[in-house]
């Protein structure tokens, strides 16, 4: 008996199986993973998304809170050809709709073809096509979600291994992954995470070694309190940015953005860097890009369609990520951008041109 539908964008309406209760809209966007479904069900970038795992069955090794990447589930809803109960019962209790028994792979086909789009979903026992479409209609883009940042940072300063014996990092929480903070706490960092429209003079009192700003959900142009910091300390404190952050950072710098088709999302994106020629494997997860990177140098692209994954400044002292170095589930290959990053801020504060 068909319990769920899904209305896309453009009207078609696929018949699925409910695994977790509930109405909702969002930008419907698939990730090729097929380990670390925790991390990517609890990463802040997904918020206003739909997120379906084109592998086909999630859930194989559990739920594991100690494997989350922040305190709750982010995208308004799962799609997946098969979820195990685990995995059901941890969205059902989390109140996010859930769905699976249809063809992903026509869905992830589909969003290649045509593009991340809109979607609307109804799951339950009463539900009918004209409840996923009625929720479909009511769908917004992802960048008319102009205040994104309030439902995925924290709402006041908090600190991190205050004893530290490392540089002093203020982190602008964008929708920051908790393996972020992880990261640079083993490296005996003081972490300072503050809100994502923290202003300058909340910054000044701390007097930070490396200005910080995360990975995030949404339009970088919707950032703004962030690109007024990146101004606001470009050439006076080091700066460094992941996702979100690369795309922050290169638009307060002369640099813009754009929306990409489909987004990265997986964890097997390569990146070739320009310098060394290495290539690396890396896990990504956005629907945005840098477009024109201003003042900073593109150091790393994608080896797939050559978008910037790494800019940098030595004038300046900033380094950025497109992908995320963190990423829990693996690969490890790019950890070391944290030591740099930290490295970094040890030495002498740089000069502006």
């Amino acid at each position: 008996m068909t319990d769920a539908y899904v209305a896309l964008e453009g009207g078609r309406v696929v018949e699925a199986r409910a695994r977790a209760p509930g109405c909702t809209r969002g930008e419907l966007v698939f990730t090729t993973a097929y380990t670390g479904y925790e991390e990517s069900l609890t990463d802040p970038s997904y918020e206003e998304q739909v997120l379906t795992f084109s592998y086909p069955l999630i859930g194989n090794y559990g739920v594991r809170p100690e494997r989350f990447e922040s305190d709750r589930v982010h995208p308004r809803a799962v799609v997946a050809r098969e979820l195990t109960d685990d995995v059901a019962s941890w969205l059902t209790e989390a109140e996010i709709p859930a769905i699976d028994h249809l063809d992903t792979r026509e869905l992830v086909i589909g969003i290649r073809e045509e593009g991340a789009m809109k979607c609307g979903i109804a799951v339950g026992e009463d539900v009918t096509a004209e409840d996923a479409l009625a929720e479909l209609d009511q769908c917004q883009g992802m960048s008319e979600h102009t205040d994104i940042g309030s439902q995925v940072s924290v709402d006041g300063q908090t600190s991190y291994n205050r004893d530290g014996d490392g540089p002093t990092v203020a982190l602008i929480d964008c929708g920051a992954k908790g393996s972020i903070i992880t990261s640079l706490i083993e490296r005996d960092a003081t972490v300072h995470v503050f809100p994502y429209d923290a202003t300058e003079d909340d910054i000044a009192e701390l007097s930070p070694d490396v200005l910080f700003i995360s990975n995030g959900p949404g339009d970088p142009k919707n950032f703004e309190a962030a690109g007024d910091l990146v101004q606001s300390y470009a050439g006076e404190v080091p700066l460094a940015g992941i996702c979100l952050g690369q795309q922050v950072i290169a638009e307060a710098l002369g640099g813009d953005t754009e929306k990409m088709t489909f987004g990265h999302r997986g964890v097997n994106q390569p990146v070739r860097d320009l310098r060394t020629e290495q290539v690396v494997m890396t896990t990504q997860n956005h629907g945005y890009t840098v477009s024109e990177p201003g003042d900073l140098e593109v150091t790393q692209v994608n080896v797939n369609d050559g978008t910037p994954e790494g800019l940098d400044s030595e004038d300046l002292g900033i380094i950025t990520r497109q992908y995320h170095p963190e990423a829990n589930p693996g690969p490890h290959d790019t950890l070391g951008f944290f030591d740099d990053v930290l490295t970094m801020a040890k030495t002498t504060a740089p000069t502006a041109n």
